[in-house]
């Protein structure tokens, strides 16, 4: 991509379908921070992932070009006890095939979500990025979202 120039691609976007679990595995496979955490051998867990989040709310959105996942978006949402018990939304698990970055996949993904979002009466939309993902922190800061929290995680052992 050259400066200034954004190629837009023709996108179809959606929930995600049975037949599609593979290719978003290897979608995170691709583009993770921690290799070797996913399974693709375990896509019917996948699934179930996806029927609990459908069955809270939530989606697990894709985009497609031509017929193929470029991208993904996990929408979480839930209640807040916090803003009058509010709905709020959560996004997880923003992914763009590599080489399908800067093209307006991602744009489209988080407008989509952010549409979702108020179908469902958030009034938030949240999500946490690695410290190290530099272009990420650019892009949401690009498309309105504003740094105002530090984020932790502690992984649990068995």
């Amino acid at each position: 991509m050259r400066s200034g120039i954004v190629t837009v691609v023709e996108l179809v976007l959606r929930g995600i379908e049975r037949d599609e679990i593979a290719a978003a595995v290897a979608l995170i496979d691709e583009a993770t921070l921690s290799p070797g955490v996913e399974d693709p051998r375990r896509l019917d867990d996948y699934w179930d992932a996806v029927l609990d989040v459908r069955q809270h709310g939530g989606e697990l959105l894709v985009a497609l070009h031509e017929g193929a996942v470029v991208g993904m978006c996990q929408i979480i949402v839930f209640r807040h006890f916090q803003h009058t018990a509010g709905r709020c939304c959560e996004l997880e698990s923003v992914f763009v095939r590599s080489d399908m970055r800067g093209r307006n996949v991602g744009a489209a993904l988080v407008a989509r979500a952010e549409a979702f979002a108020r179908e469902k009466g958030c009034y938030r939309v949240q999500l946490a990025s690695r410290n190290e993902r530099l272009d990420a922190h650019r892009f949401y800061r690009t498309h309105g979202y504003v740094q105002n929290s530090q984020g932790f995680k502690k992984l649990l052992g068995e």
